[in-house]
């Protein structure tokens, strides 16, 4: 005979899961507007006993649920929890006493919660429940208010070393970016949960203290008024005190355990397991303390007039956790002997070969390249991460928010490694693995750089900077005072390391650049303008040519952040024309106003030095796509001299500290700019019609080739 299963009732379930979870906020807002009506509105009994079962079954399960956490910052709504559940009692405990000073049937719950505490002696049942304030109000509020109170300063205070942590392990390299947004995120999260525990502390106390002073108003007001009606005096203290505790009592129970809850959550450390695992394998976790305790009780109970039996049991229950435990706890020796062991070099785990040692780190590590990476000597170790927030790492992660705001771009995060084959004070610097540049520095020491300024020698080792290769000296930290007042330039040999690594991106920026950068700066833009977006990118442009107009314009020193403008003027003329170099030229011509800024100084005057218009025709004809035949060749001997000249205009400009730039016609700009860039990779080549919306253009000089 086929069975037949009903899947009707689970189904319904999640359904009605589903409702909750949809609507939980209309009835929340429903919940709260409930609470406002039973302050001023009379409830029946029937729906008081409801209430007051609902108030103790949402305390219990608070309390097991905050036992069940594996960290307080998992509750993060307790806070809200509790003053949600505080302002249900408080109107609960209006509720309960408009019905008894009324002289009405209460209900169930605070009779049965009264007869049973009282008995046949009512002052035993207003001790227990004075007993019971007592417990709430000065043991664990007042307790779990100074831990919250503590633990938030504590959060606060742990901030910035934590978040700099974060920093440094991004920068590393250890984790990636949505990583260090998840433990920003979680940090952030702790902190809002100790700060909002800490105010909300108040409520368990200002209930506790509520409570009290409701249950003496209820006694006091009811002997009062039922005497005033004509009962006896012992008939109402007899009703209105059993009354009045019932009814303080069953406000005073679930205010217990959340209060208990409170100060779990507060006091727990944070693990991966519960608190009931955690407490267990804690204290089970010492056999000898387990051995000295059992001992112990046997002893006591051989005192004289001590009861022997119950020590004697618990003593064996002691001794068989103690036999339990020392067992687990020679296998956690046994294994940590084998784990160092095998972390011993030369020596192989247990029942392993040594070539099983050499396979422990996996191949897709060792086949991964890093896209930015730093090596560095034993010496310079220790300028990695200081506890001044000056290491190497934190000048990174300031380097990193500088090209973002500058050049528009995310710089990968860079790998510091230690290399045994450098130089104790040597450095390098890989792009994609390859090393690209290599410097020395000396740790305790400060490089001194003559600006021009300098009026006096200076004792010191004397070496050039890496960035720059400027003479300098290499000087002992107690010469800096001396060396600032002869008027050189002091640099601290962190600076100095930081600075060349800028220089070395900056200039290999384009390299650095990858598809997946490109796919992530559209994927921004898209946010901002989806048009343009959807029009360009995939279907007219790919990825690809888009990484190498921008390629082109980092390498300049164009920044790239106004992306939604470069996809703009990409879409309207990428129909024209599939060079990518003339799209390039499109787009300088449109970011000219953010071009001209990074090379005008304070007053928007852009200083520049152009070609004799002779020679502007002759590059012009010599690169066209149809070459004049009147028009003079082009030899390399021509350039060479050509660039020599541009050289001493440029430096001639500067020496009075100017920033001076090469411009000329667009449609030599282009060759030009590469053609320049192999000698002076610090000069900048702009086009007239990039500038035209400089506030002055200054021209310094003309270059001139005699024939």
């Amino acid at each position: 005979m086929a069975t037949h299963t009903d899947t009707t009732a689970p189904t319904t379930l999640a359904e009605a899961g589903g409702f909750l979870k949809r609507y939980a906020d209309w009835l929340i807002a429903i919940g709260v507007l409930g609470l406002v009506v039973t302050l001023v509105t009379p409830i029946p009994p029937v729906l008081l006993d409801l209430l007051l079962a609902l108030s103790i079954t949402g305390s219990l399960l608070v309390l097991l649920v905050s036992m069940s956490t594996k960290a307080a910052s998992e509750l993060s709504v307790f806070p809200t929890i509790l003053l949600l559940a505080t302002l249900f009692r408080l109107g609960l405990n209006v509720a309960s006493t408009r019905l008894i000073l009324s002289g009405e049937d209460p209900g169930s719950i605070i009779k049965a919660f009264g007869e049973y505490v009282t008995g046949e002696n009512l002052t035993v049942g207003l001790i227990v429940f004075l007993i019971l304030v007592i417990i709430q109000f000065v043991v664990i509020t007042k307790g779990a208010g100074r831990v919250s109170e503590v633990a938030a300063r504590f959060v606060l205070d742990a901030m910035p070393g934590k978040q700099m942590a974060i920093d440094a392990d991004l920068n590393s390299g250890l984790i990636d970016a949505d990583e260090a947004r998840r433990r920003r995120a979680e940090i952030a999260g702790e902190a809002e949960f100790y700060g909002a525990m800490d105010g909300a502390s108040k409520f368990v106390r200002g209930d506790a203290i509520a409570g009290l002073l409701i249950t003496a108003l209820n006694l006091v007001g009811g002997i009062a008024m039922a005497t005033f009606n004509g009962m006896s005096i012992s008939e109402a203290g007899v009703r209105y005190s059993m009354l009045s505790i019932g009814d303080g009592l069953v406000t005073q129970i679930p205010a217990l355990f959340v209060s208990t809850a409170s100060a779990i959550l507060v006091t727990k450390a944070s693990s991966s397991q519960g608190l009931g695992y955690n407490v267990f394998s804690q204290v089970s976790g010492r056999p000898r303390a387990t051995l000295i305790a059992a001992g112990m009780v046997f002893a006591i109970g051989l005192l004289p007039g001590m009861p022997p039996l119950p020590f004697f049991v618990l003593g064996a229950v002691l001794a068989v956790a103690w036999r339990s435990t020392s067992k687990a706890e020679t296998k956690r020796e046994a294994e940590a002997l084998v784990a160092a062991t095998a972390k011993e070099p030369g020596k192989a785990r247990p029942g392993e070969t040594k070539s099983g040692d050499k396979e422990s780190e996996s191949v897709e590590e060792l086949l991964r390249v890093d896209r930015l990476s730093l090596e560095i000597g034993y010496r310079l170790i220790p300028l990695v991460q200081d506890g001044a927030g000056s290491g190497i790492l934190d000048h990174i992660a300031q380097l990193r928010r500088r090209f973002a705001t500058h050049e528009g771009l995310v710089l990968p995060p860079v790998r510091i490694k230690d290399n045994i084959r450098l130089g104790a004070n040597a450095y390098r610097v890989l792009v994609g693995g390859q090393e690209v540049a290599r410097g020395e520095i000396e740790p305790g020491h400060v490089l001194a750089m003559d600006s021009g300024t300098a009026n006096g020698p200076l004792q010191g080792k004397a070496t050039k900077d890496p960035a720059f290769g400027l003479p300098a000296k290499w000087i002992a930290e107690t010469l800096r005072d001396e060396a600032e007042l002869l008027g050189y330039t002091v640099i601290d040999p962190t600076s100095v390391l930081v600075t060349h690594l800028s220089e070395v991106i900056r200039t290999s920026i384009g390299d650095v650049l990858t598809r997946d950068d490109v796919k992530e700066l559209v994927a921004a833009a898209k946010k901002i303008s989806p048009a343009v977006v959807e029009e360009l990118v995939p279907e007219r442009l790919g990825y690809g040519e888009l990484q190498a107009v921008l390629r082109n314009l980092v390498r300049d020193g164009v920044s790239v952040r106004n992306m939604p403008a470069i996809l703009e003027v990409l879409a309207d003329h990428v129909g024209k024309t599939k060079d990518l170099d003339q799209l390039t030229e499109f787009v300088r011509q449109r970011l000219g106003r953010s071009i001209c800024e990074a090379h005008a100084d304070r007053n928007g005057t852009v200083f520049a030095v152009t070609l004799d218009p002779t020679i502007e025709q002759r590059l012009a004809a010599a690169i066209g796509g149809q070459p004049d035949p009147e028009s003079p060749p082009v030899s390399p001997a021509y350039l060479q001299k050509l660039v020599e000249r541009v050289g001493d205009s440029i430096a001639q400009g500067t020496k009075s500290g100017k920033n001076v730039v090469l411009l000329v016609r667009s449609g030599v700009r282009r060759f030009l700019n590469e053609l320049v860039r192999a000698s002076l990779p610090k000069v900048a080549v702009l086009s007239y019609s990039e500038v035209v919306p400089a506030r002055a253009v200054e021209t310094l000089g003309i270059v001139k080739l005699d024939e």
